[in-house]
């Protein structure tokens, strides 16, 4: 049982958004039909160049939450101890992570489906050692914006209402922020954008089965989708995101996110008034030259 010091607040409990055991099932079913890893293999290579050009050698390393094999491959030769550690099937699970007993974490497209992510951020955090490093790849952005918007115009036209079909993913800024809020010092945030042809939304849908990336939304609709309404939307997908060949383009962004648990030996930033020169006198003497 945790107690709440007097005078504090506890934090609201995170909404609950995905549909972990379904998550899990869907998982499974990839397996069985056969993976689509296209994104994993690139995240997996990214990754291991991104780790290459960071100077420091990492003794303990624990990857998280990552489907597949891919990433182990690319990064554990790499390291004296490599684990894998399963995100829990429930939010009110910790990690198995011990307190101070890492030197890297890495994660890779497997964030964008937990329900309380800035809880697992601070676990991480609370999981490296001073000045070790959390690495990893989520989506984010815009991806799948053009399924999204298919969909929305179909079910309006056909349908009751708007059902929700493909998860908020978080953007750049908010990513930034989280990992501030979680304690990470340095946080860094970028994202890579990859544009994917098909020949149809159906064949699009049905790589999205083979990732395990299908609707798992507790709010989802819980009625099978009406022929009519998805014959309309790969019309609409078409019309409106078919390049001249007449293949369809889908979105998928890669968030990438970066942080330190802090350490004496890092940068700091000044404190406010602490600099030597003034605003106004690097303008004026700017304007002399």
């Amino acid at each position: 049982m945790v107690r709440v010091p007097t005078g504090m607040v506890s934090a609201p409990a995170s909404p609950v958004l995905f549909d972990r055991a379904l998550l899990r099932a869907r998982l499974d079913r990839a397996e069985r039909l056969g993976p689509a890893t296209f994104l994993l293999d690139r995240v997996a290579g990214d990754m291991a160049e991104r780790l290459s050009a960071v100077l420091r050698d990492f003794r303990d390393v624990a990857e998280v939450g990552t489907q597949g094999e891919q990433v182990g491959r690319a990064l554990a030769h790499r390291f004296d101890h490599y684990a894998r550690i399963d995100l829990p099937e429930r939010e009110s699970e910790p990690l198995s992570l011990d307190a101070g007993s890492l030197d890297l974490a890495v994660s890779a497209l497997a964030l964008q489906f937990v329900n309380d992510l800035p809880g697992a951020l601070v676990q991480i955090r609370r999981a490296l050692r001073p000045d070790g490093l959390l690495m990893a790849a989520m989506m984010g952005g815009d991806t799948l914006v053009e399924l999204r918007q298919s969909f929305a115009a179909a079910e309006s036209e056909l349908e009751s209402g708007v059902s929700p079909r493909v998860a908020p993913f978080a953007d750049l800024r908010d990513v930034g922020a989280l990992l501030q809020r979680a304690g990470f010092a340095l946080p860094v945030a970028d994202v890579d954008r990859i544009v994917v042809r098909y020949d149809s939304a159906f064949d699009l849908m049905q790589d999205l089965r083979r990732m395990g990336a299908t609707n798992v939304l507790v709010e989802r609709r819980r009625t099978p989708t009406r022929r009519a309404t998805m014959l309309r939307m790969a019309e609409i997908y078409r019309e409106r995101f078919a390049d001249p060949d007449g293949r369809i383009r889908a979105t998928f962004d890669i968030v990438w996110l970066s942080g330190w648990a802090p350490h004496e030996s890092q940068p700091k930033p000044l404190k406010p008034g602490s600099a030597k020169v003034s605003l106004e006198e690097a303008v004026r003497n700017a304007t002399r030259t």
